[in-house]
């Protein structure tokens, strides 16, 4: 409100805001305003302290007009009782801040109660990234491959590199550290380690057929970096890997709002040869309309479109006219998730380039290429 409307109006938000709250609690201790956008309701003599968060977040949430300007305020609300436990003020605020982050990543607008599980995975989130941070340093970054291949000439033509981190022993999924990566930034070290140890275990293969590459998955965050594409070059030119055997795998989410700084690296990492894929085509919501417009080369169609063939006698308009359509673009097509033969032959069928996925190969470690 601040940035949009100037500091009067955010002043008036806070000033409706603070009604709100003394409408929602009139019997409370204390309203107040901790400061920014945190405010904490005291109560002492509460008989539901839900029923009160639930007149809050429903209150809190009905569109306000400022300036002429109709604004709807969101919010997290974090409940936590002294009663249960006899803790200290501080303690009970603490608890309640702690309440009040877990509803933030739960959705907002809405209201917890605190649970000690929350403090348990506030600690395994804070010495995870903690140990993050010194994961490259530590070599405990490694890198799988995965094949993708051509049905149709029964070879494989590129491998995917996929991170794997490896914390004291226990093996980290990529679903929790990367997301984890990209919050923090580490995602730009990472990335490049990923990158780096990718191109290093494949020059060989790669060295020995032009039309082979090598994928690796590219994040928003990394692509904010004005410097990623020529360190990419940079590194693809020190490991002996030729521009045009890279494949830089993105979401359709990094197109969103998609700034001259993100469609520049792409550009220049298309203009020295390299491709772009976009992963997991067909779960964004304006992957169809938008396509011919992005910077890409290949779609990689979604699992979830895959796992639709089961006995590969389905009449699937949507795949083939995802392929059909990519085609007509000069796009090739990549098909994930591929875990039976009958998927496979069915998107040969529709001419699909290439596949990926189980059926073939698990991810594998480099030393296991060969094989």
């Amino acid at each position: 409100v601040n940035d949009i409307l100037g500091h009067q109006a955010g002043d008036e938000m806070l000033i409706e805001v603070s009604r709100r709250l003394r409408g929602c609690a009139p019997t409370a201790d204390v309203v107040a305003r901790l400061g920014g956008d945190e405010f904490v309701v005291l109560l002492t003599a509460c008989p539901d302290a839900d029923a009160i968060a639930e007149c809050i977040v429903r209150c809190l949430n009905v569109p306000v007009t400022i300036q002429g300007t109709v604004l709807r305020p969101s919010l997290s609300l974090g409940l936590a009782s002294m009663a249960r436990d006899n803790v200290g003020a501080s303690e009970l605020l603490r608890q309640a801040d702690i309440a009040m982050y877990a509803a933030k990543a739960a959705g907002k607008n809405r209201f917890l109660r605190f649970h000690p599980d929350m403090m348990t995975a506030l600690v395994q989130r804070t010495y995870m990234e903690g140990g993050l941070q010194l994961a490259v340093a530590r070599s405990e970054i490694s890198v799988d491959f995965q094949p993708i291949v051509s049905h149709r000439m029964d070879q494989v033509v590129t491998f995917e590199a996929l991170a794997r981190w490896d914390c004291d022993g226990t093996r980290v999924p990529p679903s929790v550290f990367i997301p984890l990566a990209e919050r923090t930034g580490l995602i730009n070290e990472i990335g490049a380690e990923v990158m780096a140890r990718g191109m290093a275990e494949l020059a060989p293969w790669l060295s020995r057929d032009p039309s082979r590459s090598l994928a690796v998955n590219v994040s928003g965050v990394q692509l904010q970096d004005p410097d990623f594409a020529q360190t990419v070059l940079g590194l693809a030119e020190a490991k002996g890997v030729a521009a045009y055997q890279l494949v830089l795998e993105v979401t359709e989410s990094v197109f969103f709002d998609a700034d001259c700084t993100l469609i520049k690296q792409l550009s220049t990492l298309r203009e020295a040869g390299a491709r772009v894929a976009l992963d997991d085509f067909g779960t964004g919501y304006s992957s169809l309309g938008r396509l011919q417009d992005l910077p890409v080369d290949t779609v990689k169609i979604d699992r979830t479109f895959v796992s639709m063939v089961h006995t590969g006698n389905e009449r699937l308009p949507i795949l083939s006219s995802m392929i059909n359509m990519a085609h007509s673009l000069g796009l090739t097509v990549t098909a994930e998730g591929v875990e039976t033969a009958a998927q496979a032959d069915y998107l040969t069928a529709l001419e699909c380039d290439t596949l990926q996925g189980y059926l073939f190969s698990l991810p594998q470690p480099g030393r296991r290429l060969e094989q």
